[in-house]
């Protein structure tokens, strides 16, 4: 069995990584196919700990661009995230990975307040973590939170699962000649202003040298490979001696 080159990740997954083909909500396949993508680094022994955005629901950003209010429509968003978290959690447990969902608006029926002192005790106690409600607050992105929480649980890095197989120098859609970048710096991901992840996330990733990796959830195994220290995807890092 491979070793894992962390002991704890966070690992943040966008709303539409639940929809399959199907087009919007969550497809059953695609939920028990991230439960076992999660399951397979489980087994290494690492600490996991999620963030799932709510686009397959809900996006507050365009609902506030059809005149509802930005406030209204981020706390719609922010609640689309907690159906999506106690999915992924339900889909984990029947894996046999205990779960707890924390979440930073309260609503104590369905999940627990985020505490970071209990979260980090779960994580230590070998249960995996899913943080939902982003931040709690309007004007925040869940790549944002993802950042935030990787920070306050002290993860060694963040893996942003995608659809596509890490960073490129141009839109490989529109550009048959763009070539995937192993690596890039925070502030190229900035100057650049590439669209693979939020702006804020990636400076407040940027201000604590918190890597972050890129790559394709959809290919199998790859969430394994990115954990156990494969060249999967692109880290985006600080600039080396040599740049």
């Amino acid at each position: 069995m491979p070793s894992p080159k962390y002991k704890r990740i966070l690992v943040k997954l966008s709303g539409e990584a639940l929809v399959g083909s199907q087009g919007y909500g969550i497809s059953p396949e695609m939920i028990k196919y991230l439960a076992g993508e999660v399951r397979s680094v489980y087994d290494l022994g690492v600490q996991i700990a999620l963030v799932i955005g709510g686009g397959n629901i809900f996006r507050g950003v365009a609902a506030s661009t059809y005149g509802m209010d930005r406030t209204s429509a981020d706390h719609i968003g922010m609640l689309a995230t907690v159906i999506n978290s106690i999915a992924l959690q339900d889909a984990l447990e029947k894996r046999g990975v205990q779960t707890r969902v924390q979440t930073a608006i309260e609503m104590c029926a369905v999940a627990e307040p985020y505490i970071l002192r209990r979260a980090v005790r779960h994580l230590e106690k070998g249960r995996a973590v899913v943080f939902a409600a982003g931040t709690g607050n309007p004007y925040f992105t869940t790549d944002t939170a993802a950042a935030l929480r990787a920070q306050e649980i002290d993860a060694e890095v963040l893996l942003k699962a995608t659809k596509v197989d890490g960073i490129y120098d141009a839109d490989p859609v529109a550009n048959a000649n763009a070539k995937k970048m192993d690596s890039v710096t925070y502030l190229e991901v900035l100057q650049w202003q590439l669209k693979i992840m939020d702006l804020t996330a990636v400076s407040l990733a940027m201000d604590n040298k918190l890597p972050v990796i890129v790559f394709n959830l959809k290919t199998k195994g790859n969430l394994r490979r990115v954990v156990c220290g494969e060249d999967v995807g692109t880290i985006i890092r600080e600039a080396s001696g040599d740049d």
